[in-house]
C-alpha cells in the first residue's frame, strides 16, 4: 500500500496497486476441477430419504445429482439441480450450505466433515453453463395468459421462469438498470466474479416468453391497480427497498453510508481501483451484509475495519463461516456495543461514539459508559425494510412485510408475493427461489382453472 492515495487521510480511491485489486477480488472459493469433483462425489452415501435433500429449501435431490457427477454426467447433474432450483448456480456460491444441506450430511457423524455439496453443485452448473448445447427445458404451448412480475431478484426471476415454461407470457419489471436484484447488486464481488449473475439470467431468459423492462418502479412508473387491469396475475418480488435507521441522529456528512449502497458500488465498478474507501472504517451490524461490506472495505485498502454489534456472538445473524471469513481478512469484531453519536467535523465523519450494552432480565440495556472510535467512514448494515408505499395500502402486511398464505397468495385477488418482501422468511436467496417456484405453481393452477372455466 505504497501509492499516494494509500497515504491519504479520509476517503480515497486507488489505495492499492492493480495487482492487489485483482487478487483481492478474485474468486473467493475457486471451483473444483474434474478429478476433485469425482473424488468428492464418491464420498456421498446416496442416502435413501436423504437428510441433505430435506434440508434444502428447494428440495434438490442431492444424492441424485451427485451420483450423476460420479458417473461423469454433468449435464444430467445440472438438470437435476436446475429443475428444482433455476438459480442453482448462484445458490451454490452464496447459500449457507454449512447450515443447510451440509449440516444435515450423515458424513458429519462419522468423519466430522460433510460432503462438499455446495462445491459439487457449482461444479455441475458451471460445467453445464460453459458447455452450452441443447436447452435443458422446453416451453409449453402458449396459454394466452399474461402475468406481470415486479422485481427481478431471485424470487421474481424464478417465478417468471417457471411461468414462462408453462406457456404464459411474462413481463418482468425491475427498478434497477440491470436484472438480478441482490444477486447483481447486494453480494460481495468476490462471491460472484466474472459477471456470473448476468450469465445465469441470460440462461433463464433463453427459455423465451419473458420480456424484461428495466428502470420501472412500482408506485412511480406503474401501480398495482394498473397491472391488475392489464394482466391476468401479478407477482410481487421487490425485496426490501428501505434501510433501517441507527436510532440516533444521522447527520448529512461525507462518510456515513448505507452498507448496501457501498456493496452495490463495488459490484458495479468495472475497475475496483475507482471505488473510494476510508482509511478507518466502522460497520454497524452483524449480518451477511455487514460482513460483505467490512471485508470488501479491507480488500479495497482500508487499514482498519471494525464491525460493531450490540449483542453477543450467539446473536449474530452472520453464519460462523462468514464470521471467520471476516476475521481472517483482518476485520475486528466487537460485541456488546451500540452507536450513540456519529462524530462529524466540517461535514465529514471523524468517528462514532459507542456505548457498552448488556442484558438485564433478558432485555438489552445501554450502559452509561461510552467510548469514541476514530473513523472516516461509517457503514450502516442493521437490516432493511419493506417500503409499503410502493404497492399501495390494499395489501395486508404482517410484521412490516407482505402477508401471504403458504403459496404466496396475498390479501388481494390475483396477486402473489415472495422473497424478502414476504413476511416470515429467512432472507436467503435459496428461500426466495422456493417462494417464486411455489407461487408460480399456484398461479399456473389459478390461470389454467380460469381457462377451464371459460373465464
Amino acid at each position: 500500500m505504497d501509492s499516494p492515495a494509500s497515504r491519504t487521510c479520509g476517503i480515497a480511491a486507488g489505495r492499492l496497486n492493480l495487482a492487489e485489486y485483482a487478487a483481492n477480488f478474485s474468486d473467493a472459493h475457486p471451483p473444483l476441477n474434474r478429478p476433485q469433483a469425482l473424488i468428492e462425489a464418491e464420498r456421498c452415501y446416496y442416502c435413501y430419504d436423504a437428510p441433505c435433500t430435506t434440508a434444502c429449501p428447494t428440495s434438490i435431490d442431492v444424492p441424485a445429482f451427485i451420483a450423476r457427477i460420479a458417473q461423469d454426467n454433468v449435464r444430467g447433474a445440472a438438470r437435476e439441480i436446475l429443475t428444482a432450483n433455476p438459480l442453482g448456480g448462484m445458490c451454490s456460491r452464496v447459500c449457507p450450505t454449512e447450515q443447510l444441506c451440509e449440516e444435515a450430511c450423515v458424513r458429519n457423524t462419522n468423519e466430522d466433515k460433510p460432503v462438499e455439496i455446495g462445491a459439487l453443485q457449482r461444479y455441475a452448473t458451471d460445467a453445464f453453463m460453459a458447455a452450452g448445447g441443447a436447452p435443458l427445458f422446453q416451453r409449453a404451448a402458449a396459454t394466452g395468459k399474461k402475468v406481470a412480475v415486479v422485481g427481478a431478484g431471485p424470487a421474481g426471476l424464478t417465478c417468471a421462469h417457471q411461468l414462462a415454461l408453462q406457456g404464459h407470457d411474462v413481463v418482468l419489471l425491475d427498478a434497477r438498470p440491470k436484472l438480478g436484484g441482490l444477486n447483481e447488486y447486494g453480494l460481495a464481488s468476490y462471491k460472484t466474479p466474472n459477471d456470473f449473475a448476468q450469465k445465469e439470467i441470460d440462461w433463464l431468459l433463453s427459455v423465451g416468453g419473458i420480456t424484461p423492462h428495466n428502470n420501472q418502479r412500482l408506485g412511480r412508473d406503474f401501480t398495482l391497480d394498473s397491472l391488475l387491469a392489464s394482466y391476468d396475475a401479478v407477482f410481487l418480488g421487490m425485496g426490501l427497498g428501505g434501510v433501517n435507521a441507527l436510532g440516533i441522529a444521522e447527520p448529512q456528512a461525507d462518510g456515513l453510508r448505507n452498507a448496501v449502497d457501498f456493496i452495490a458500488d463495488i459490484r458495479q465498478a468495472s475497475d475496483k481501483a475507482t471505488v473510494p474507501v476510508g482509511r478507518r472504517v466502522v460497520v454497524i451490524g452483524g449480518g451477511m451484509t455487514a460482513v460483505d461490506a467490512a471485508v470488501q472495505a479491507k480488500l479495497l485498502g482500508a487499514e482498519e475495519v471494525t464491525m460493531f454489534y450490540r449483542r453477543g456472538k450467539d446473536a449474530l445473524s452472520a453464519s460462523g463461516v462468514e464470521q471467520e471469513w471476516a476475521q481472517t481478512h483482518g476485520v475486528n469484531l466487537r460485541l456488546w456495543a451500540a452507536p450513540q453519536q456519529v462524530l462529524v467535523q466540517d461535514g465529514k465523519v471523524t468517528g462514532i461514539r459507542m456505548a457498552y450494552t448488556q442484558l438485564q432480565d433478558g432485555k438489552l440495556q445501554v450502559g452509561p459508559e461510552v467510548f469514541d472510535v476514530p473513523a472516516d467512514m461509517v457503514l450502516k448494515a442493521i437490516g432493511q425494510t419493506y417500503v409499503s408505499a410502493h404497492a399501495g395500502n390494499a395489501i395486508a402486511l404482517r410484521d412490516g412485510r407482505i402477508d401471504t398464505d403458504a403459496e404466496g397468495q396475498t390479501s388481494v385477488p390475483r396477486v402473489w408475493a415472495g422473497g424478502d418482501c414476504r413476511a416470515g422468511g429467512q432472507d436467503l436467496t435459496v428461500e426466495a427461489v422456493e417462494h417464486g417456484k411455489v407461487a408460480a405453481r399456484a398461479m399456473h393452477q389459478a390461470l389454467t382453472s380460469a381457462v377451464g372455466a371459460g373465464v
